[in-house]
């Protein structure tokens, strides 16, 4: 197979690495500390329980973890009206007949490791998002809201301020408290699951392709074929490293 000439095209804005990293840590934090209140471990201390307050800042990190993850949800809803075209709202929703013949295009290639009978770099390569990982995002986005309602539900009683108090109707619109923790409880599975595929997919596009994937959401460049990349420059003003 000829060597193909590829030039450094630039993908992914400075707002999307921010919120991909803040949002990343915060989901992480989340997590850990989720576990930890869903399920608190027995600590045997020779304190006074008066002192003790290690599970006060579990609960801290996790608020704490929660408000950032809000703060850079509404900052990328934002920049999906204002940046680029692979940062727009427009590309999460690929339901049209081109759009779910490559999400299965994708299922099939990436997933279920088919091989092509015949290979078609501009089917199989995407400068952003191919439309599979457009739909996960989208479905990560409505979790991230039940998420949001769910959590902050919760909080609303014990909330000091207003805008954990807006989401109080939740829990007795879900039938009480029980049910939205469920619900909270099950959607942090979701994102787990969706963590795992996405740093697999990463890697493996990282491997396959040799793009720079990975690294593209630390400096926010690929390497797209000539061809390709002049296309992008002249439909998307791209700068070329």
């Amino acid at each position: 197979m000829a060597t193909q000439d590829y030039k450094r095209a630039y993908v992914w804005q400075l707002p999307v690495r921010i919120f991909h990293w803040a949002n990343a840590l915060a989901i992480i934090l989340l997590i850990i500390t989720g576990l930890l209140i869903s399920h608190p471990p027995g600590i045997m201390s020779s304190g006074e329980a008066s002192t003790q307050f290690w599970f006060g800042y579990i609960r801290k990190i996790h608020f704490m973890s929660a408000y950032v993850m809000v703060a850079v949800l509404i900052m990328r809803v934002y920049w999906s009206f204002k940046g680029n075209k692979y940062s727009s709202w427009k590309v999460f929703f690929p339901f049209d007949k081109e759009g779910l013949a490559s999400v299965w295009h994708t299922l099939k290639h990436d997933i279920f490791l088919q091989n092509e009978k015949n290979y078609d770099y501009k089917k199989s390569i995407f400068v952003g998002h191919n439309d599979i990982a457009a739909v996960s995002y989208l479905v990560m986005f409505i979790l991230a809201i039940v998420m949001i309602f769910t959590g902050f539900g919760l909080y609303s009683n014990n909330a000091t301020w207003f805008l954990p108090k807006i989401f109080g109707w939740v829990p007795e619109f879900l039938g009480g408290d029980m049910n939205t923790r469920v619900i909270h409880h099950l959607s942090m599975w979701g994102f787990i699951l969706f963590s795992l595929v996405h740093v697999y997919l990463v890697f493996f596009h990282d491997w396959l392709e040799g793009r720079g994937e990975a690294s593209a959401m630390v400096s926010g460049y690929k390497f797209v074929r000539a061809e390709r990349a002049k296309n992008v420059q002249k439909k998307e003003s791209v700068k070329e490293g």
